[in-house]
Parts: structure tokens; sequence; C-alpha cells
């Protein structure tokens, strides 16, 4: 069903994945310890509090958004919209004044990160594909709930459409895109605005290991649940709940309850040891029943959020390059 193009090298795994008889990618043990070992010194903190959970996670996250590819401007604003106040982060590559423009949405289950834990995975997409990125700060659960945060995005891209954001760049393309619950939320924004028939149209799809059935029950789930690569059943089943408490099954919540045909050209990006591997793939199946231009890429030896792995793990780079010129081809 798949279209496999990772071509990094491949090494010994890590002692945790070795006892499951896996294999992962070269830098990607170094990605998942290091990050293991930053949350475990904060062991002491008390993350049911959402705010020391968001420090917390600001924290450890920090050594992996610095570093990566200078950018000609970047702009902060917070924009007025009817349904208040949205702060955006405008990466501009070059002073070309021509580009085509993604919005970003950053992940988190919903709950944590923001556009500095992303920094440096938005200006690597806006190098690669010399493109302009958006970066939406939306607003999180548990405070804002579904479908908040869906207002919110929805909000900018039409005032991207309708160049309401005074940006020193045109445009005639605008995709969206997004990782883990990032990706939840770029989907269910297109199917918002498809469902309003609205001139906000979307040129294209980027889904990076996403979060599409709060059910979270699948093979995958039982296979990789346990945490040892950074995202357990619970931990997600809990991000679910705090973000959709109520009305699991609306479609702009789940894209299993909805109907995905008009949507536009869209990758899938697969980490192959991730508790939601199997979201991305019958999502895929399920776009091409739909008559979608779907495409899926899995990259063997990965884990969630390798992507921002890029400092030491060729495979992200990989992935990088392969979708920047997936950008380009929309």
């Amino acid at each position: 069903m798949g279209l496999n193009r990772m071509t990094a090298p491949i090494i010994g795994a890590a002692t945790h994945a070795q006892n499951h008889h896996e294999t992962l990618a070269q830098g990607m043990a170094t990605f998942v310890d290091e990050l293991t070992a930053g949350y475990a010194a904060y062991a002491d903190v008390d993350t049911r509090d959402p705010s020391e959970r968001r420090r917390v996670a600001a924290l450890v996250r920090a050594r992996w958004s610095s570093g990566g590819p200078r950018m000609h401007q970047i702009i902060n604003r917070t924009v007025p919209t009817s349904v208040g106040r949205v702060p955006i982060r405008v990466y501009l590559p070059t002073p070309a004044v021509r580009s085509p423009v993604l919005v970003y949405l950053h992940g988190g289950g919903w709950v944590m990160f923001d556009l500095n834990t992303h920094d440096r995975l938005m200006r690597e997409y806006a190098h690669r594909a010399a493109c302009v990125v958006v970066g939406i700060d939306y607003s999180l659960a548990p405070e804002a709930t579904f479908p908040k945060a869906i207002e919110e995005i929805a909000a900018i891209v039409r005032a991207l459409r309708h160049r309401r954001l005074a940006l020193p760049v045109e445009f005639d393309r605008l995709l969206i895109g997004g990782d883990s619950a990032g990706a939840n939320l770029a989907l269910a924004t297109t199917l918002l605005l498809q469902s309003q028939a609205s001139d906000s149209a979307i040129d294209g799809l980027l889904l990076n290991y996403g979060a599409y059935d709060p059910a979270c029950t699948s093979p995958s789930y039982d296979r990789y649940g346990d945490g040892r690569y950074l995202l357990s059943a619970p931990e997600m089943a809990e991000f679910w709940t705090a973000y959709a408490p109520d009305d699991r099954d609306h479609p702009l919540l789940s894209p299993f309850c909805a109907d995905l045909a008009g949507l536009p050209p869209s990758l899938l990006v697969v980490a192959e040891h991730d508790v939601l591997a199997d979201d991305s793939r019958r999502l895929h199946a399920r776009m091409h029943a739909a008559g979608v231009t779907s495409t899926l890429n899995q990259y063997p030896g990965t884990v969630h959020s390798f992507l921002e792995a890029a400092a030491v793990a060729p495979v992200a780079e990989q992935a990088l390059n392969d979708t920047a010129r997936w950008i380009q081809d929309r």
C-alpha cells in the first residue's frame, strides 16, 4: 500500500529496541534517549498542571529546535479574527516576491508545544522547499477544546487567501500541514473549508504521522504503546480526552467519519515505530478509495517526531527533502 523511500543507513538499535527485535535508523536511538532523559530530569514536576507540562516540554525540546537554516526574515504577528486574536509566525527564506505558502501546525497532542518547539522544523521546510511557512499558535487543550483550534486556523487560512495579512510575498498555491495532532488539525481545517464551499481552498495537504482515530485500538498501538518510542498509548488516549471529551464521531475530529472526496493532493509521512502508524496507513487507503491523490511515504527505523531529529538523523534529512520536492511539485 505504501511507498518506502528511506535510503539512510541503518545501525544497531538501542537496547530497548533490540529487546523487541527492532532496528532504529541512524541517529534515532540518540534522539529517543536524549528526549527520554530530558523528561526524566523533570520527573518531580507535577505535569498534571498544563502550564507546567508545557514549560517542561519547551525546555526538553529546545535542543531540537535550535540550529538549522537561517531565514531572510521572520515575522511575528497577532491577527485579529472573528474567533479571537491568533498569533502567527511567518518564515521568509529568501527575498523572493513570489512563493508558495505552507501553513504549518505543530504537534503536541493538542495540549502542549508551540511555535518555538517547532521553529527549526518550519525553517527546514521554508529553506528546502523555497516556500513561505506560516506557523499558527492555535489555542491548546484542555483550556480550549474541539473545535476551537480548527476555527482559529480556518480564520487565518481565509485571511491568507483574501490577502488580509499584508505579507511581502505573492502566492497562488496555499498548502496546509502539520505533525501528529497538527496533522489532524490540518485535515480537519481542510474538511471544514470544503464543507463551507469556501473560496479559501487548500492546494495540498502535508500530514506527518497524524492522529486520526480516538479509539486508539490499531495494531500499531498494541506494538508500540508502551512508550519506548516517545509516545505511548495511554498518553495518546489522554490527549484525545483533553482535546475532545465528547462527540468522538464528529467528522472534523476523526476523518474516518468524514466524506474525504474532493480533498486536495495529500502526502502522508509515516514513522515505522509509532503508535500512530496505522492511522496514516488506514487514512491513505480511505483517501485512495475516495479518489484523492494520496502518497504514503514510510520511513523504516523511525519513531514519532523523527522529523525534528535532522541534527543527528540522516533519515530525517531524507524525509524533509522528499517532502520539499513534493511541495515544489504542487
